[in-house]
């Protein structure tokens, strides 16, 4: 028999009980033998059952405990024949269950939302432990160090020492910057780190950032405020002069030509102040041209872009520099691969670098036995379309290969030391870099990358 209020199954149990053990001393002083032994089964049997139906409560407390512990909180609780004192308790178990369901939904929907940014986020990010031991690391990071996993941060070290002992021994809250020369391409990584503690783990976050290209713009921006700065000044100064030089030489030649009356003028002194008013116009106005030439710094025409081969590019500069570099006793190569290779740029405008760039290595293998240059085209690892000027001539020193992009400086007698600042910037303005990498008297590197 089910009866549906608790407490009067425990008060009939209980009864029934104290019943069976009156009816167990009666039967003791009676004479069968059996009759006593079965009522002691009965109570014994009573007992456990009421045991066991008060242990059905407590069971069920515990698996509720049980869920909580484990956060399984897909479960629901029901309480039978227990009346109506159990409905709150039902109820408030039920309540409690929702209400832990709802803080793990969001908890997992907040962990998804941070999971998504960190993945898709365009900024490096790097969780490791002081011992190097990775704990996270994000797609960004991934494709900025070319690796598919990283296990420790000691593996950078084949891409840079610098880049390794940086991020093992930067302090929460530092920012540094760490420049990484990779083949082709130069990484300007800004790194910041954070720390915090999980369990009984510290751990460091740290954000990297390819700077690169901003550097690069400050830096032009910078040198192309100098230079309209400079040329403002300069021909300010030079242009009354070439006038005034101008004019006074045009007063005093009516007199050397024998126009006027010089009997009162000494001929060998005018015309010693001609010749040196000539002087001044003439240094006057080479300074004009001079000042000229650097002034097309700041105006380089915007490109016109097109999607042309890469193969094509390069081999219009091949044939036309072609006998020039072979009567030096030179040998042009060109590869590219694969010859699909395609690139959005302002053809001449490219071309004129190539041709900078081949002028260059024509003077830096000058007098050298086998002398060579070579053009290649390419992606590099980075998927990034590239063109590489390649000689074998006596190569740029340590000290000045981070000097070379500088407007006005130049290593040659003859320079100018505008040709590669033009080539940087026409770079530039095509959302590219150029990069040099030299080992002296064995190999000169110029990496375009579009």
């Amino acid at each position: 028999m089910a009866f549906k209020q608790f407490r009067f199954n425990i008060v009939l149990r209980v009864l029934l009980l104290t019943a069976t053990c009156l009816a167990l001393f009666i039967t003791l002083n009676s004479t069968f033998t059996f009759t006593p032994i079965l009522v002691a089964g009965l109570i014994i049997y009573q007992v456990w059952s009421l045991i066991k139906y008060v242990d059905r409560t407590n069971r069920e407390l515990a698996g509720f405990l049980e869920s909580i512990r484990y956060s399984e909180f897909t479960r629901t609780f029901q309480i039978s024949d227990g009346g109506s004192s159990f409905d709150e308790l039902n109820e408030a178990f039920n309540d409690v269950m929702k209400d832990f369901q709802q803080v793990r939904a969001e908890r997992e929907e907040h962990f998804h939302y941070l999971q998504s940014i960190v993945q898709d986020i365009d900024v490096s990010i790097l969780a490791y432990q002081r011992d190097g031991t990775v704990e996270l690391i994000n797609p960004a990071a991934k494709k900025l160090f070319q690796v598919s996993s990283l296990k420790n941060i000691n593996s950078l070290r084949s891409l840079s020492e610098k880049l390794a002992n940086t991020l093992l021994s930067i302090n929460p809250g530092e920012n540094k910057l760490v420049k990484v020369q990779d083949e082709e391409d130069i990484l300007q990584l800004a790194i910041f780190a954070t720390e915090f503690k999980v369990k009984d783990k510290v751990i460091l976050l740290s954000t990297i950032k390819n700077i690169q290209n901003v550097l690069e713009e400050q830096e032009t921006a910078a040198w192309q405020k100098l230079i309209r700065v400079l040329t403002h000044e300069i021909m300010n100064s030079i242009a009354p002069i070439s006038s005034l030089s101008s004019t006074v030489e045009s007063m005093v030649k009516p007199y050397t030509s024998g126009k006027k009356d010089m009997k009162e003028v000494d001929k060998e002194t005018v015309i010693e102040i001609q010749a040196a008013l000539q002087t001044i116009n003439k240094r006057s106005t080479g300074l004009m041209n001079f000042v000229e030439t650097y002034r097309s710094l700041t105006k380089i025409p915007e490109p016109n872009f097109s999607v042309v081969k890469m193969s094509e590019v390069i081999g219009h500069v091949h044939t036309l520099m072609k006998k020039d570099v072979e009567r030096k006793n030179i040998i042009l190569l060109t590869t590219v691969e694969p010859d699909t290779i395609e690139v959005q740029i302002d053809e001449q405008m490219i071309e004129q670098v190539l041709i900078n760039l081949i002028k260059n290595s024509v003077q830096a293998l000058k007098g050298r036995l086998g002398a060579q240059i070579q053009i290649r085209g390419f992606y590099n690892k980075r998927g990034r379309p590239t063109i590489q000027v390649i000689d074998n001539g006596q190569g740029i020193l340590d000290d000045v290969i981070d000097k070379i992009f500088i407007p006005f400086f130049t290593t040659k007698q003859s320079g100018s030391g505008i040709g590669l600042s033009l080539s940087k910037q026409i770079m530039r303005l095509h959302g590219g870099t150029i990069t040099a990498q030299s080992k002296p008297n064995e190999e000169t590197i110029f990496n375009m990358t579009f």
